[in-house]
């Protein structure tokens, strides 16, 4: 599409096949195959989270998804490399969970958390199989990159593949691996950050690491973190995006799958009530700061993912039952959007807008 000197129209929507280079990003827990249909109606690329779920479990979303739409959808995984179980990891985790039990127990919470063996882990190549089994054309997928194998199985298949980058040598790592398209995502970005090369988060700002990013490689390269009007999009953009992917703007929206409360914490929530944390899930992601978040970071109760993010399930489950927003992970981007109520069809559409008009005052 094209308005005055402005169009839409580039690598990524060829490639996609959508009227608008903008993906509804793959927030796991939030984002739902209704979202994911909404999007998709207007011309955008939804994405339908699969993090670390069951094969099984893929395969029963992805066909709800399918009886929703029948526009183009990404899905997408999580590769984190997995630990290794130990006897010294066992004790940890006992450990860490006697710690969280009893501080549940302070806040007159009762939860039992999951035994050591009872966490499972899932294999990524089993959703693979899914996915091409379900007949999925894109793939997104974030904490890693395939394995050489599994990247030229989805390839046979004529599958678009979508990697995550928080640093130049990781959208190098995913260009040299023939990765089809690059998500750059900025520190600001709300939710799980994908650094995959080193524990240690970069220390880069997300608007700095496009440009850089841009120089580097020659994929072209989608950016989230922080997009939330025309402005930040147009600014992406002369940076050299040539994607978008919104998230935090759409947390509040009817396709959401979070509760009333937890939208109206996000929309009362000032920018410095926002804070990376490791407490729900053993990775780094942005959120609201809480009682939960403040008692265990920085401290060695914290487990590696997907051990914390297994053990903390139960407990976030509980807190959403009882409508308290302390002991629940709400992840957002620094961003402070309205957290709309609205369908995303209207909010993405107004987004739309947005960028065209402000766009054709500025030429």
């Amino acid at each position: 599409m094209q308005t005055g000197n402005f169009t839409w129209d580039n690598r990524i929507t060829q490639l996609v096949q959508t009227k608008y280079p903008i993906i509804q990003a793959p927030m796991f827990g939030v984002a739902t195959p209704q979202m994911v249909a909404a999007a998709g109606e207007i011309g955008v690329l939804g994405t339908l989270p699969l993090g670390d779920l069951p094969a099984s479990k893929c395969t029963a979303l992805i066909r709800a998804t399918k009886q929703l739409t029948s526009h183009p959808f990404a899905v997408n995984l999580f590769l984190n490399p997995l630990p290794e179980r130990t006897a010294e990891l066992e004790r940890q985790y006992t450990r860490t969970k006697q710690f969280i039990e009893d501080l549940a127990q302070k806040s007159n919470i009762t939860v039992n958390l999951a035994p050591y063996d009872e966490v499972q882990y899932t294999d990524y190549r089993d959703q693979v199989d899914a996915i091409i089994a379900e007949g999925c054309k894109i793939v997104s997928f974030t904490f890693g990159v395939f394995d050489d194998s599994t990247i030229a199985k989805l390839k046979a298949h004529h599958i678009v593949l979508i990697g995550t980058c928080t640093s130049v040598e990781e959208a190098k790592v995913l260009e040299k691996k023939g990765i089809d398209l690059i998500c750059v995502q900025g520190i600001e970005a709300g939710g799980h950050q994908g650094t995959f090369l080193s524990e240690t988060l970069p220390k880069i700002g997300g608007l700095s690491l496009l440009a850089q990013v841009s120089d580097a490689v020659r994929v072209p390269l989608i950016y989230a973190g922080g997009l939330y009007n025309a402005k930040t999009i147009l600014a992406t953009k002369a940076l050299g995006a040539e994607g978008f992917a919104i998230g935090s703007l759409l947390m509040g929206s009817q396709e959401s799958n979070l509760a009333e409360f937890e939208k109206e914490a996000l929309r009362h929530a000032k920018a410095n009530d926002l804070v990376l944390t490791k407490s729900f899930s053993g990775r780094y992601a942005r959120g609201l700061n809480n009682t939960f978040t403040k008692q265990l970071d920085h401290t060695d109760y914290i487990l590696p993912y997907p051990f914390q993010n297994k053990l903390t399930v139960a407990l976030r489950r509980i807190a959403k039952q009882n409508e308290d927003p302390e002991f629940l992970s709400l992840w957002t981007g620094q961003s402070r959007g309205p957290y709309s109520g609205a369908s995303i069809k209207a909010i993405l559409t107004q987004l739309i807008h947005e960028v065209e008009t402000h766009s054709s005052t500025t030429d």
